[in-house]
């Protein structure tokens, strides 16, 4: 008897052990493809110090046990983990890819497009198309402003580690801060903010006549079945049915999309419905990088598709150098990875405020700042196409029609018509010491009419 239970208990060891084998096996790729992918941009794109970002953003988990290895002369990082190993590759114009199904020359010779656009020096342009700002009184107490800043940036007063930090009131920056490494050139990571622009991208190829967000996606896969009826609008307001889990913390849809995948796009609309199209909402990165796989599709070849965000959105609102990350098979990842500057943000965020017009043009179709920030049926008024809401009152401090865009660790762009006021915070905000949005908000809002 007592053999038979020795006998039993190794047996269950054995197999624990095993299956932890095979659990941790899975989780390989996503332990080194995020140190990999998150370190190369933070240093080819960003700028930022290898030591730096594994003191401070790589710091968590099984990743910051990653030995990680920099080749400036490839423009390579390769990060290992027992016997797991990833390895993202820089291309000017592109950013960082992970590499999966391509080898390092393949991925190389591809090149980004030449563009034409109009080239000046931003600093010695006024604002909003360059970083000239007048001394313009716009009635924010400035001092009020910059003792915020400084408990948020050099303080981490409001919790987390902010990198930078802009306000700007009716139309001009009246307050900004930089933590140390970074300053106003420096582009950082939008994380799922870039589904905010993804959104804005699309509003602008219907003002092309490229899309119409109201008809069927027409998805190969998809004709022979119910996701056939599955919209671009029920795509960007994460209605589509189709089954998914956001959970970032294990091994899930969208860790495995992110960091195991090479077409993140084919990987999400492979997956079946869980729920009729347009009847329920639940967050879903992967729907967004359908939408930027059928921005593709709409457009004549691949070079038009990496020049269509330059020439159409990001030039004619004064953001110059943006850098929007592409997955291995060539689709922009827009859901994640979007890099410009603190500024380039928060001139996002005044093409909103003035109602899809920037410095006289329209870029946005007029009705799609009212489309974007109308509440999805059965997000509780949190959401809208693309953009975060505040109906839920989430945020007490601010207006209910306050409208966001929001993104993993801490990156916030909050948008507040009602006092023509725009608020940017791009930041390292993990769980355990989450920032306090709410408190930063209200003083922000008792420094302004």
């Amino acid at each position: 008897m007592k053999r038979k239970l020795k006998y039993g208990i190794v047996a269950i060891l054995v197999a624990g052990l095993a299956w932890a084998v095979v659990y941790l096996n899975s989780l390989m790729p996503i332990i080194t493809g995020y140190a990999a992918k998150n370190l190369a941009s933070a240093v080819f794109v960003s700028g930022r110090a290898q030591q730096d970002v594994e003191t401070l953003d790589l710091n968590f988990s099984f990743i910051s046990f990653t030995k990680n290895t920099v080749d400036f002369e490839k423009q390579t990082v390769t990060s290992r983990f027992l016997w797991g190993k990833s390895v993202a590759v820089y291309r000017p114009g592109f950013g960082c890819t992970l590499l999966q199904d391509k080898d390092y020359s393949e991925l190389k010779a591809v090149a980004f497009p030449e563009m034409h656009l109009p080239v000046y020096d931003p600093d010695t342009v006024a604002w909003p198309m360059g970083n000239l700002i007048p001394d313009t009184a716009t009635g924010a107490d400035v001092a009020r402003l910059n003792a915020v800043r400084e408990k948020l940036i050099e303080k981490d007063g409001y919790g987390g580690h902010a990198f930078a930090f802009v306000v700007l009131h009716r139309g001009f920056p009246v307050a900004e801060g930089y933590n140390q490494g970074i300053d106003s050139h420096t582009k950082l990571l939008s994380w799922s903010m870039a589904k905010s622009f993804t959104s804005a991208l699309a509003g602008v190829m219907v003002k092309d006549d490229l899309i119409d967000i109201d008809l069927p996606c027409r998805w190969p896969t998809w004709q022979n079945d119910d996701r056939r009826n599955i919209t671009i609008n029920d795509l960007l307001r994460m209605q589509s049915g189709l089954g998914w889990n956001e959970d970032y913390g294990n091994r899930s849809d969208v860790t495995v999309m992110l960091h195991c995948e090479a077409d993140f796009a084919e990987y999400a609309a492979n997956k079946p419905l869980a729920n009729p199209p347009g009847e329920k909402w639940y967050y879903s990165s992967g729907t967004t990088n359908i939408v930027s796989a059928l921005m593709r599709r709409a457009l004549s070849n691949d070079n038009a598709y990496y020049k269509y965000p330059h020439e159409r959105l990001f030039s004619r609102i004064g953001i110059q150098n943006a850098v929007f990350e592409p997955d291995e098979a060539g689709t922009l990842t827009g859901s994640s990875y979007l890099y410009v500057t603190a500024r380039d943000y928060a001139r996002f965020a005044l093409l909103y405020l003035n109602d899809g017009v920037f410095n006289g043009e329209r870029i946005l179709p007029e009705g799609w700042v009212d489309y974007t920030t109308s509440a999805t049926a059965g997000s509780n008024g949190v959401y809208g196409s693309g953009f975060w809401l505040n109906g839920d009152k989430a945020l007490p401090a601010a207006p209910a029609d306050m409208y966001l865009c929001k993104g993993h660790d801490g990156q916030r762009i909050f948008i507040i018509p009602e006092k023509e006021l725009a608020v940017v915070v791009l930041s390292y905000s993990p769980k355990g010491n989450p920032m306090d949005f709410n408190a930063l908000l209200e003083d922000v809002l008792a420094a302004v009419p």
